[in-house]
This record gives C-alpha cells, structure tokens and sequence, in this order.
C-alpha cells in the first residue's frame, strides 16, 4: 500500500473534519460533526483529540500518535488510545498511514495496511464532489470497499461547544453499539 512520502508532520496539524468513513465498532453509528484535532508535542509525538456528536452530546477520546519509524520521511504512524476512555487501563494501538494528502494539506485519504478502516478528511466541514470522488478512487485502487463508505453529516454551524461528555462514557457507549 503507497502512502505519502516526504510527509510533513507539522502541516498536518491542527483541524480536520471526518468527510466520509468505513463503519467501525468504536465509532457512534450516528455521530455527526466528527473531527479530530491534532497537535505536535515537544516529543515529536502527537496529541489526538477525536470528537463526534450525538444526541447533542459530545463525545471524545483523547490519545497520542507517533512515527512508526522516527528517520522516515512516510506517513506511517501508530495511534494509541486507552479504554475505556474515563479509566485508562488498556491501551489499543492502531495503524494510521495518510495514503494521499494535496500539496496545502487541505485533504487526505487516511487508511491502514488491513484495510477495514478509512477516513476521508478534510479542514473544512464540506468538500467538493470532485474531489471525493477523486478519494474514492484512490482507496478503490488501493483495494478499500469503498461502497460501504458513510459520508459523515455536519452541521451549518459546526460546534465548538456543546454538553461535555466528560467522562468518555458516550464514546465507550458507543463500542457497546448504543
């Protein structure tokens, strides 16, 4: 699977919005608003915030991202989170590859090796139908079941507050399929 060389992990900092997903089991089925946010500590790891709503409730995880191989110019990274996510105890690790991003960091194709989990993403809550579709095509070349994709909804306004979930439970919920 090609993904991204010559990465630049600082421009990837900062927002991005979930566009479109693979379903997965720790994701809400009906989450709205979904995006992560990114941010490089001192390390040279990564801060990860993921946030979606549901219900007008705010749910998130917070974990860290690093470079499978730190000498590497590839967009290869692991992401760990702990769960559940209001009594970290168990730490899941997960692959993270940006598969494609433009040259102004704008979108990207985010995918891992097995193929059972992709993110459209992009800075803004919308993007153009060319340009999704031109992502679609890059994960059906790269083998993805791109006919199950779930384009994610976002609101006019995306939130930047709403009711906290402080405690991660609508997240863990949430893998409990409720």
């Amino acid at each position: 699977m090609e993904v991204v060389k010559d990465f630049d992990i600082e421009k990837y900092m900062g927002r991005w919005y979930e566009i479109a997903s693979l379903p997965s089991s720790f994701q809400p089925r009906n989450g709205a608003d979904t995006r992560a946010t990114y941010t490089l500590n001192p390390d040279g790891t990564v801060h990860v915030l993921n946030e979606t709503w549901s219900g007008g409730k705010r749910s998130f995880v917070k974990g860290t991202a690093y470079k499978v191989d730190p000498k590497s110019n590839e967009a290869k990274l692991k992401v760990k989170f702990y769960v559940p996510p209001f009594l970290p105890i168990i730490p899941v690790t997960g692959d993270y590859w940006v598969l494609y991003i433009d040259w102004d960091y704008q979108h990207a194709l985010v995918g891992q090796p097995t193929r059972n989990y992709l993110w459209i993403l992009c800075r803004q809550p919308r993007l153009d139908e060319e340009t999704y579709n031109q992502l679609v095509e890059k994960a059906d070349a790269e083998g993805y079941f791109v006919s199950k994709l779930y384009k994610t909804p976002h609101s006019d306004t995306p939130p930047e507050d709403a009711p906290k979930d402080t405690k991660g439970i609508g997240c863990f919920k949430s893998i409990l399929g409720e």
